[in-house]
């Protein structure tokens, strides 16, 4: 992908400037199906449905969400990452119907490094439309062009082969298969980083 005019970082002598990022007003983006939005408080239904799930959360190693309490304070979160510039992250809709179905983003934003860490989580009833595939090309879009990021890394789960194959379909190569570095619930846990560079 190559980086537009319009790109919030430029190179100069081959060095970088630093990366400057700013998401007010919050951008919404639009693909041929979706709608991505904020994520906002009316959601709380949804995101506790995505993240009490234990067969949707089963490659992710974090708690189930338990109650509306938690969905609400996990959207906080979401909240202050946006207003600290540690991440965005956007709601799926369809463009038919302001539902979240699912929720896709940077989470984790290394503005030293210009580099971000992409995420994302669909409903199960809305697995197999080829969704993700189409929220991600957005979000990786919005990231190089906007953001001036110089790579975007995943972290997955080695068995997790639906994103494995979401990633290696989006262009996105596999850098390294870390053993055991995560611990989570009693058990050490492999992982595998894939990742995608702004090359022009």
């Amino acid at each position: 992908m190559k980086l537009s005019n319009q790109n919030l970082v430029s190179k100069s002598s081959n060095q970088y400037n630093m990366l400057q990022l700013n998401f007010e007003p919050f951008p919404n983006l639009e693909t041929e199906r979706l709608l991505l939005r904020r994520v906002i408080a009316t959601d709380t239904k949804e995101i506790l449905e995505l993240r009490s799930n234990a067969e949707t959360m089963k490659y992710i190693p974090r708690p189930l969400l338990k109650t509306e309490e938690d969905a609400l304070e996990h959207i906080a979160n979401i909240d202050d990452k946006i207003e600290t510039q540690e991440g965005i992250n956007w709601a799926i809709t369809l463009k038919d119907s302001p539902k979240l179905i699912g929720v896709i983003g940077h989470y984790r934003i290394r503005p030293e490094h210009f580099r971000a860490e992409v995420g994302y989580m669909l409903l199960p009833q809305f697995h197999g439309k080829g969704i993700i595939p189409e929220a991600i090309k957005a979000v990786l879009k919005y990231g190089f062009e906007k953001m001036g990021l110089h790579s975007i890394e995943a972290v997955i789960d080695p068995a997790n082969l639906a994103s494995e194959k979401v990633l290696q379909k989006s262009g996105f190569t596999k850098e390294a298969h870390l053993i055991e570095n995560e611990y989570f619930e009693g058990r050490f846990l492999d992982t595998v980083i894939y990742s995608l560079l702004n090359k022009p």
